[in-house]
This record gives C-alpha cells, sequence and structure tokens, in this order.
C-alpha cells in the first residue's frame, strides 16, 4: 500500500509518533509519502502538498483541527485516519497506543470506507469553499445580537435575533453545534443541523433538514457578522449578505476500521 502521512507540524509529540508510525510501515513494506509541511518540520525531503498526495490513504497526526485541514487541502478526496494526539477527537478516532494494531487489522483489509457529508457554499452566489463540520454566521461585536432569516427551498422558514446560526452536517454534530445545544446525529444520516447561537427567543430551536433542500441564511442586521467555516474566518457579512448551503457532491472519506459510531461518541463524551 501506498500510506500519506500528516501530522500537526507545531506539536513535537505528534510528529515524533508520525515518524516513529512511518517507519514501522515502511518496515511491513508499505510507501510512506510525507504531507508538505509535516516532512519540512521533521527535516525529511520529498514531501507532497496534501492536495497532490496520491495515496491508498493518509494518516493524520493531531486533533480535530487537523484532520478539518487535511481535508480541506485535499483536492480529491483520499480515505482518512485520524490518530488523536488532542484531547477528545471525534475525527481523530484512534488512539497513539492502538495504532499498530489498527494497521495490521487494515493490511488484512479489516476496514471499510466511511463518506461523510461536507457543505458546499456561496455567499451573494459566489462559491467560496467546503465545509466538513460547519459554517457559523456569528456576530462580530460581542455581546451585541444580529437578526437572520432562514429560507428552507426558497421560503423564509424562521426570522429570529442571537448570537448567531450554525449549519452543521452531521459529522459536526459532536463539535460546535453540540455545545450550542443542537442533537448528536448519526453520520449515515445525511442532513443539515441547523443551530441558533443563544437566541433572543425561546421558541427558536434547533432543527434537523433533509440534505436534499435548500437552505440559506440572509443577514437582516445593522450589525455586521462574521462567517467562520470549520473553524476557519472566512469573511465579514453585512445587511442583506445571503449564505447558501447545498449538499457537496465530494463527500470526505474516512477509514472505518470497525468502531461503532455511538460507542465511540460515549467514550469521548466521558473525558468532557
Amino acid at each position: 500500500m501506498k500510506i500519506g502521512i500528516a501530522s500537526r507540524p507545531d506539536d513535537p509529540k505528534s510528529l515524533e509518533y508520525a515518524k516513529e508510525l512511518a517507519a514501522f510501515i515502511e518496515e511491513r513494506g508499505h510507501e510512506i509519502i510525507f504531507e508538505e509541511s509535516t516532512s519540512k518540520a521533521l527535516g525529511i525531503s520529498g514531501g507532497e502538498p496534501a492536495g497532490e498526495i496520491h495515496a491508498d490513504m493518509i494518516i493524520v497526526f493531531g486533533g480535530d483541527g487537523t484532520v478539518l485541514r487535511t481535508v480541506r487541502q485535499m483536492k480529491k478526496q483520499l480515505p482518512i485516519l485520524g490518530v488523536n494526539m488532542g484531547h477528545v477527537g471525534f475525527l481523530a478516532e484512534i488512539e497513539p497506543e492502538e495504532m499498530r494494531e489498527v494497521f495490521e487489522k487494515i493490511e488484512k483489509g479489516s476496514y471499510t470506507i466511511e463518506k461523510r457529508m461536507r457543505l458546499s457554499l456561496k455567499v451573494d452566489g459566489e462559491y467560496i469553499g467546503e465545509a466538513l463540520n460547519e459554517a457559523v454566521i456569528v456576530t462580530s461585536r460581542p455581546a451585541k445580537i444580529i437578526e437572520l432569516t432562514i429560507n428552507i427551498d426558497h421560503i423564509p422558514a424562521e426570522r429570529f435575533r442571537a448570537d448567531g446560526v450554525l449549519i452543521s452536517t452531521p459529522t459536526g454534530s459532536t463539535g460546535y453545534a453540540m455545545s450550542a445545544g443542537g442533537p448528536i446525529v448519526d453520520p449515515w444520516i445525511e442532513s443539515f443541523l441547523i443551530v441558533p447561537i443563544a437566541p433572543y427567543y425561546l421558541s427558536s430551536r434547533p432543527h434537523v433538514v433533509s440534505s436534499q433542500r435548500r437552505i440559506s441564511v440572509e443577514l437582516d442586521s445593522t450589525k455586521p457578522a462574521d462567517l467562520v467555516t470549520d473553524g476557519l474566518y472566512i469573511t465579514e457579512l453585512y445587511n442583506g449578505n445571503v449564505l447558501s448551503v447545498e449538499m457537496s457532491k465530494e463527500p470526505a472519506l474516512f477509514v472505518n476500521a470497525g468502531r461503532n459510531f455511538f460507542a465511540k461518541v460515549d467514550k469521548k463524551l466521558k473525558r468532557l
């Protein structure tokens, strides 16, 4: 097999373990390709940008942020296996001490590839990118609320005042959406989660909406707001700007080594 290796480049612990596992994999007769920033941090030549790696899968060492960064950088999605070097790790689900045993199972073909829905995003009709976890519109002025209109299939579904709103995938339901009071959603279900952030009205509740619908959020406020996708700042929004959300045509791909989603959630949440 050809295996890509990517690590959080500013974390010595992640880098060291990535180097150790790469040596273990090479000893077993497989080819290793280091992601460019990882190879530079390790002082190894020949690294390739994540978007140009051609491999059977990419093993990512770090937290969920490192996994999200790797997914975002790939031009064509490759299967990802995340090794948790952070705190909780819903996307980086394998613990370091489990990794060698997991890789031996992968060698035997004891794994599946799981598709994870992503969001395709436009602002005023202009494409701005994809998101695996969520797109968030949030007030850019602390302690100032904004007004938002949610449209579903071009029909106004709700208008509310809040600190903001997030549109999440089922994968993102265990992230910011969960912290904002949204439900945990099985990632096998293709749907949008619409979760108001600190809404002024008690009637403003989270919605779960089919991925076949068209979602848009219009900023109806003189106060500006920030658009953030997967924790990455995108742009400032102003009165009348519209964020349009559809299901991406290209899902993210994850290596599933036989871990049950709900068992993983139960185990991870006990760490919080």
